[in-house]
């Protein structure tokens, strides 16, 4: 069985809608910035009212690649074709990533 037979068919922005009301029925509100594209300033909003299954999609690339630190197993894993430029923007390699790394490094011996 796929997961195709699982989830019910509804349209793209009604998926959206549907995760913006759990989001706020789950009281998932707190504050996020985001780029307004056509200014170019920060924007804050509730997170609830911006959730959506990209973002979703998005978060779990990053907080996948955190762990996995494979891009081309993470991009696999959420669909991205290999050295796609989209998944290249949701990875970060952040402080945490470095110095888990030197770990590694350190541990080896040589």
């Amino acid at each position: 069985m796929d997961w195709h037979s699982l989830l019910p068919f509804i349209s793209e922005q009604n998926y959206n809608d549907n995760i913006k009301a759990a989001f706020k029925v789950a009281s998932i509100t707190r504050l996020v910035t985001e780029l307004d594209p056509v200014t170019r300033k920060e924007v804050k909003h509730p997170l609830n009212e911006i959730a959506s299954s990209h973002l979703a999609r998005r978060t779990f690339a990053g907080n996948i690649y955190r762990q996995v630190k494979d891009p081309n197993l993470v991009a696999s894993l959420t669909g991205h074709a290999e050295g796609s430029r989209a998944f290249n923007r949701y990875r970060e390699i952040d402080l945490g990533m470095k110095q888990d790394l030197v770990k590694i490094l350190e541990n080896k011996k040589v």
